[in-house]
C-alpha cells in the first residue's frame, strides 16, 4: 500500500501502522489520519510541549523525595552523616523549572525525531533517537540548569526557598552562579537524554513488530521503566561529579571536572563516585515509567485535538 494511498476501513488503518515503520506513526492508531499529511510542525510542537510539561510535573511532584536522598548521599563528602527531614524541601521552585524545561526538551525532541527519521533510513533509527534526544537536553538546559542548581543546594541545606536561593546566589557569585556546572550537566545529560530515549524508542519498534499492534498504557509504562533505570545506573558518575559542582557554591572545592575527579579520587575513592546509584535508579526507573506512561497518553488526548495546519 502507498503511504499516500486513502484508507477506507479500519482494517486499512491497521495495516499501514504494522507494514510501514512503528516509530514514524507519532500518535496512537486511533488518531491516524485519513489520509496522508504534510509534516504539521506546530502541531507537533504543541502536542509535544503540554506531554512533556505534564509528564515532568507528575515525575517531579510524586518522586522528588527520592531524588532529594539521592542529591544528599552524592553530596556528602567522608563520613557525614544523612539529613533525612525536608524531603519535600523545594519542590514548588523546582517546578517552576520543571514544567517550561519538560516543555522545552519534548517540544525539540519530537519535531527533531521526526525530521531526523526521514533522513536516515529505518534501520539506522536509533541514531534519529540518539540525536534528537541530545538536542532536546542542550535546548532544555537553558532552563534545566539554573532549576538543577537552586534545587540542589535547598536540598543540601544551603537555602530555604528558590527566591532566596536566586537572591543569594546572584549576589555572592554573580549571574554565572545560577549556570555553576553547566559542562558537568551537559556532559550527564546529552549521553542520559540520548541513550534513554534512544532505549525507550527502539524497544518500542521491537515490540510493535512483535505484538503486529499499537502499545497499550502500562506497556510503555513499562518500558519506560527499564530505560530509565538503565541509564541511570550508566550514568550514576557522571550525576555525582554534576551534583559535587553544582551545590559547591563560592567555596570552589573543585576547579572544574577534571579537578572534582581527580579530588574525589584521592580523597574518597572511586567507590564515592557510585553514591546514591540506588535512590537514582528506583527514582528514574520509576519517574521513567509514569514520565513515558503520561507523555504517550497526553500526546494521544492532544493529537485528537484542532490541527494547527
Amino acid at each position: 500500500m502507498s503511504r499516500n494511498a486513502k484508507i477506507e476501513s479500519p482494517e486499512n488503518v491497521l495495516k499501514l501502522a504494522i507494514t510501514t515503520s512503528p516509530d514514524k506513526e507519532y500518535t496512537s492508531l486511533a488518531s491516524v489520519s485519513t489520509q496522508h499529511k504534510p509534516f504539521d510542525f506546530l502541531g507537533v510542537l504543541y502536542e509535544s510541549a503540554v506531554a512533556g510539561a505534564a509528564a515532568g510535573t507528575l515525575v517531579e511532584t510524586v518522586l522528588y523525595p527520592i531524588d532529594t536522598i539521592k542529591t544528599r548521599l552524592q553530596a556528602v563528602r567522608g563520613g557525614g552523616e544523612i539529613i533525612w527531614k525536608g524531603l519535600y524541601s523545594g519542590l514548588a521552585g523546582n517546578l517552576v523549572g520543571v514544567i517550561p524545561a519538560s516543555a522545552l526538551f519534548i517540544g525539540v525532541y519530537e519535531p527533531a525525531k521526526q525530521k531526523l527519521l526521514k533522513i536516515f533510513p529505518e534501520n539506522l533509527s536509533a541514531i534519529a533517537h540518539l540525536a534528537a534526544g541530545a538536542l532536546g537536553g542542550a535546548a532544555s538546559s537553558i532552563v534545566r540548569v539554573p532549576t538543577e542548581v537552586i534545587k540542589q543546594r535547598i536540598q543540601t541545606g544551603q537555602f530555604v526557598s528558590a527566591p532566596d536561593a536566586v537572591r543569594l546566589i546572584v549576589a555572592k557569585e554573580g549571574f554565572r552562579g545560577l549556570y555553576a556546572g553547566y559542562g558537568s550537566f551537559l556532559l550527564r545529560d546529552l549521553p542520559f537524554d540520548a541513550i534513554q530515549f534512544c532505549i525507550y524508542e527502539q524497544l518500542r519498534i521491537g515490540y510493535k513488530l512483535a505484538a503486529k499492534r499499537d502499545l497499550n498504557d502500562p506497556e510503555n509504562a513499562i518500558i519506560g521503566a527499564f530505560a530509565g533505570a538503565i541509564t541511570g545506573a550508566m550514568t550514576t558518575p557522571l550525576d555525582v561529579i554534576k551534583t559535587r559542582l553544582m551545590i559547591q557554591g563560592s567555596t570552589k572545592q573543585y576547579n572544574g571536572i577534571r579537578h572534582c575527579i581527580n579530588t574525589i579520587l584521592k580523597e574518597e575513592g572511586s567507590s564515592a563516585f557510585f553514591r546514591g546509584m540506588g535512590p537514582r535508579v528506583l527514582w528514574i526507573g520509576i519517574g521513567g515509567s509514569i514520565f513515558f506512561g503520561v507523555l504517550e497518553k497526553t500526546k494521544q488526548l492532544t493529537s485528537q485535538k484542532p490541527s494547527f495546519a
